[in-house]
């Protein structure tokens, strides 16, 4: 509800993350509550944030332990913030993040809080292990029981099968597929060559380099546990080298998507401090830009009608209507990188009158865009992708762009998740326009 007599423009103050490694590697020894809690004290003291308490921590993680039920309010208490500030745990797959900044956008625009922290984390090597539900009926079974020997009985039911853990595996319950398996099936319907993605992998790689050479992500990354910049990407790959490489969810002559063209499975943290402007005047902070529109779609995958990565496609185009914008109406767009193809499949949508037509609802294509501003400094398949971490990470890299480029007056964010869902969002440069009035 509104506190106040009107809405109030979001500020994006800075962003810190730990770097993201290569699943099984540098955090192997870590899970979800020491990367995060790494990343939010990096942000606490960049910001100077330590005994200060703020309206809320919003963050999660997409594979969690059931023992970090209440993970976030606990890397709260070890972060250096003030005690009382709270902690909520959410959870929309790979748009987390992004979902949780315009959760703590609409209460700072609403008056509800003066500033918070949106953030995700996510570890692919400290994934928990599930054992099947037998051994898991036996082991109940017995903590049921009343004496010794019911207590013991259950056991002696107790077979090697029922130590066989179950693999984890991230795939769609609704149709089986695997989000490779069903970017393969959104590449083939929308004729996305396999050179057109090596050729996008290999240009994130080189953006991504030139940043980390240029020092653009020297204030936005903290070193952890020897670590001290992403290491999942390739700055001497090209497209000839991923050329070379295999395909992996389609491994006949029809594949396209290899690992090269794909995010690797990654381990890492990011986190986004929000407030008021007049939160961040009055404690010496920037604001560095306003996010001004947020927007969440979900497209119907499951019965075949739309590809499982084309939500953002709508999003999109339902957020441009909120905002009176056109889509080359941006001087930069940060799309997530789940795979190159899924990247390509949207451009090529949303050029589509067909798809504008009779999916959109649009008298016109929304056109193309200028792809030497798509992605600037990189995106997930060089940068990796710890699931729920990567929407925090897009937004703190857009809102420096400003600083950057002088005469950009906005950014457009978008990414995909599983279940068929997409989050998009826009950020402005303060005072670009009267459309950074307009609550997230």
């Amino acid at each position: 509800m509104l506190v106040g007599s009107q809405a109030r423009r979001v500020a994006i103050v800075g962003g810190v993350r730990i770097p993201f490694a290569r699943a099984h590697g540098a955090y192997a020894k870590v899970g979800n509550q020491e990367m995060l809690t790494a990343a939010l004290r990096g942000l606490v003291g960049r910001c100077n944030l330590d005994g200060k308490r703020l309206g809320d921590v919003i963050a999660g993680a997409v594979l969690k332990h059931s023992k970090d039920f209440n993970l976030v309010r606990e890397c709260v208490l070890s972060s250096g913030l003030d005690p009382q500030t709270p902690g909520l745990d959410i959870q929309r797959a790979c748009g987390t993040s992004l979902e949780a900044a315009i959760l703590i956008a609409n209460k700072i625009a609403l008056g509800q809080i003066e500033s918070g922290i949106a953030g995700g984390v996510d570890t692919i090597s400290d994934t928990p292990v599930v054992f099947p539900a037998e051994y898991r009926e036996l082991l109940l079974a017995s903590y049921r029981g009343r004496s010794f020997g019911q207590r013991l009985k259950p056991w002696l039911s107790l077979r090697p099968r029922h130590l066989k853990p179950v693999t984890p595996g991230v795939v769609e319950p609704r149709t089986g597929l695997s989000m490779g398996q069903s970017c393969e099936l959104m590449a083939k319907t929308w004729s996305i060559t396999r050179q057109a993605q090596d050729e996008l992998a290999a240009d994130s790689h080189r953006k991504a380099a030139a940043a980390w050479q240029s020092g653009f992500m020297q204030d936005l990354v903290i070193p952890y546990l020897g670590l001290e910049r992403d290491n999942n990407m390739r700055a001497d790959t090209s497209v000839e080298k991923l050329a070379k490489l295999r395909t992996v969810f389609d491994t006949s002559s029809a594949g396209t998507l290899t690992a090269g063209n794909s995010t690797p499975l990654t381990d890492g943290a990011a986190t986004v401090l929000l407030a008021s402007e007049a939160w961040a005047k009055a404690n010496g902070l920037p604001v560095k830009a306003l996010l001004t529109y947020g927007k969440t779609w979900a497209v119907d995958f499951a019965s075949g009608h739309e590809g499982l990565l084309m939500a953002p496609a709508y999003a999109v185009s339902e957020m441009l209507r909120d905002a009176n914008l056109k889509l080359q109406d941006f001087d930069f767009y940060e799309l997530h990188e789940a795979f190159a193809a899924q990247v390509l499949c949207t451009l090529k949508a949303w050029e589509s009158a067909e798809f504008c037509r009779e999916r959109l609802r649009r008298d016109a294509p929304l056109g193309s865009i200028d792809r030497a501003r798509l992605n600037m400094k990189g995106s997930s398949i060089a940068v990796g992708h710890p699931f729920a971490a990567t929407g925090a990470r897009i937004l703190a890299v857009a809102a420096k762009l400003f600083e950057e480029m002088p005469n950009a007056r906005r950014g457009l964010i978008s990414v995909c998740t599983a279940g068929g869902m997409g989050v998009t969002a826009i950020v402005e440069r303060p005072g670009a326009s009267a459309e950074g009035e307009r609550a997230a």
